[in-house]
């Protein structure tokens, strides 16, 4: 029969049987393989790219859909100023990642925008303490210079150089409360000793008496900035005191706890966290002239606080004052 130019695959082999040996020869035709062969040819360079394409088109649309809540995040991110910080980034429904990164953003432009107005205050009221005793003094000079015969010249001077004294605590003041901001560099202290080394240093210029009762205990912190932390402590404590501070310092709860008590006219309990807020002044116990800036418990505080611990008013303690310091050990 014709075979009409199809191509076949022949095998032929010699076998032995009843009539001899005889030569078997197989034949298949090849068009099934070659129509195969043509189809996948035809799959691979046709269908092959359609799908990849296809799947391209839907890959970019998924992830752009996927993405898009990221580009809201973005642009409202670069949106916001130094003047918009009360802006938040758009949060996606769900707990996926996305939805994560954005909580993550707003909890960090929260904590920015809080850092931001206390970073006004701070600068609004650093400016009013140091336009007063400026004002004081500029209104001094100007009425000796105005009225010459009847000016004392060394009441002014008394006058102008206790306002300077001043403005240098107050400088000073403020460059601690920066640095307590900072970043501290712990190495061990004793703290027993350092408490030791500042109650001896004010025992000479203290109007009350001054005693403790300190166990022995090691902290890791920053020497100067704990010095600070306790000398502060103990200035409120003798200047409200009347007769006696005591200052008393034991380990509890892997913490150092160090308490500082007076006997002066106490701290009303709604008044607990007022008096560790900058500029703070309570009246009558306290005025500009003689509680100085407002600022010596805001830098206790701010020195704990950088050092893991904390600072408080402790309200159930009768007759006077008692402030605790508590410093992880």
């Amino acid at each position: 029969m014709p075979f009409d130019g199809a191509r076949f695959l022949v095998r032929a082999e010699v076998v032995d049987g009843p009539g001899g040996r005889r030569t078997a020869v197989v034949a298949a035709t090849l068009d099934d393989i070659e129509e195969a062969t043509v189809a996948l040819r035809n799959a691979f360079t046709v269908v092959v790219p359609v799908l990849t394409m296809a799947l391209a088109a839907l890959l970019w649309v998924v992830v752009g859909r996927a993405l898009r809540p990221v580009e809201a995040i973005r642009a409202e991110v670069e949106d916001i100023g130094g003047h918009g910080l009360d802006r938040r980034v758009p949060v996606p429904p769900g707990d996926d990642e996305v939805a994560r990164l954005a909580r993550t953003m707003n909890g960090m432009l929260e904590r920015i925008e809080k850092a931001s107005d206390r970073q006004r205050r701070f600068v609004a009221d650093a400016a009013h303490e140091l336009r007063t005793p400026l004002t004081r003094m500029r209104t001094e000079l100007e009425v000796d210079l105005a009225h010459p015969g009847s000016a004392d010249p060394v009441a002014t001077e008394a006058s102008v150089l206790a306002e300077v004294e001043g403005l240098q605590r107050l400088v000073v003041d403020l460059l601690d409360l920066a640095r307590s901001d900072a970043a501290i560099a712990p190495q061990s202290v004793a703290l027993d000793r350092l408490v030791v080394d500042v109650v001896e240093a004010a025992r000479p210029d203290a109007t009350t008496t001054i005693e403790t009762l300190l166990d022995p205990v090691t902290v890791e912190g920053d020497a100067p900035a704990l010095r600070r932390l306790v000398g502060n402590l103990l200035e409120n404590a003798v200047r409200h005191g009347s007769d006696c501070v005591v200052l008393t310092l034991r380990a509890e709860h892997k913490f150092a706890e160090l308490a500082v008590t007076d006997d002066g006219p106490g701290i009303p309990p709604a008044e607990a966290e007022r008096v560790f807020q900058r500029f703070t002044r309570l009246d009558p116990a306290r005025t500009r002239d003689d509680g100085g800036a407002g600022l010596g418990l805001a830098i206790a505080r701010a020195v704990a606080e950088a050092h893991g611990g904390s600072i408080a008013v402790d309200v159930e303690h009768v007759g006077g004052a008692r402030l605790v310091a508590r410093l992880p050990i």
